[in-house]
């Protein structure tokens, strides 16, 4: 573990697409509901307009599984011009239940790679959206041991980083953060002046994708895969001990 009072001295590390399959599971979701729709109307933009109430409808119901099925149902009623079934709404409120219970498929790589870091820095989970449901893919992804702390937040922006780095005791300047989201994971630690490690996935929600790094991006690297996180890091924590 780090000792000295310089350099990185806590990892967190994001869940969902950083450590397990989330997002594949969401889009599936949303073609199956684009399905649905088109028993009704003809449109091209169905995916759009969901995510308009989705976006709208976050500071009501937050992220999550939940958030999107009362969304995709407020979407369908007024997409439709309120024709829909009520056989359809109950297929809409069955898709959400298969999102509930999708199967937690960690990612390659991540077991070995958690395990490292956590050999040399006390590492944390923080991740965002249903309390219920992340408490579950946690357990279920059998990764909750190598993590100090779990923290399951209702958003991801500086306020929520600059308390839990006060709850956790660590200098913003000494916090690396790990994610494949630049908008959750990495903008708002920048922010504050900590460190991070961006680890693109191959999907990613629209909202997730709406970020424009403005400063730190120096305290920052991306990196093709999380095998190749120990190097990204150790890169940071020299910079982070000048």
């Amino acid at each position: 573990m780090q000792t000295s009072n310089r350099g990185i001295a806590m990892v967190g590390f994001d869940a969902d697409d950083t450590l397990w399959r989330s997002q594949d599971y969401f889009d599936d979701a949303q073609a199956q509901f684009e399905r649905i729709i088109s028993h009704y109307v003809d449109l091209d933009d169905v995916g759009k307009r969901l995510y308009g109430y989705e976006s709208r409808n976050i500071a009501f119901f937050g992220y999550g599984v939940k958030g999107m099925a009362l969304s995709m149902v407020e979407a369908a009623v007024d997409i439709t011009d309120a024709r829909i079934k009520a056989s359809d709404i109950k297929r809409i409120v069955a898709i959400a239940k298969q999102l509930l219970r999708h199967p937690v498929e960690v990612l390659d790589d991540v077991r070995e790679a958690v395990t490292a870091i956590a050999a040399k820095y006390p590492v944390v989970l923080i991740t965002k959206g249903d309390l219920f449901h992340q408490e579950a893919k946690v357990r279920e992804s059998g990764l909750s041991d190598l993590f100090r702390r779990i923290e399951v937040v209702s958003e991801k922006d500086p306020t929520t980083y600059a308390r839990l780095f006060e709850e956790f005791g660590v200098d913003p300047s000494r916090f690396l953060m790990v994610g494949n989201s630049l908008r959750s994971d990495i903008q708002p630690v920048l922010e504050l002046g900590g460190w991070g490690v961006y680890v693109p996935y191959h999907l990613t929600w629209m909202h997730e994708a709406s970020a424009q790094l403005t400063q730190g991006r120096e305290r920052m690297r991306e990196i093709d895969g999380i095998g190749n996180l120990s190097q990204a890091i150790s890169d940071l924590d020299a910079l982070a001990s000048m």
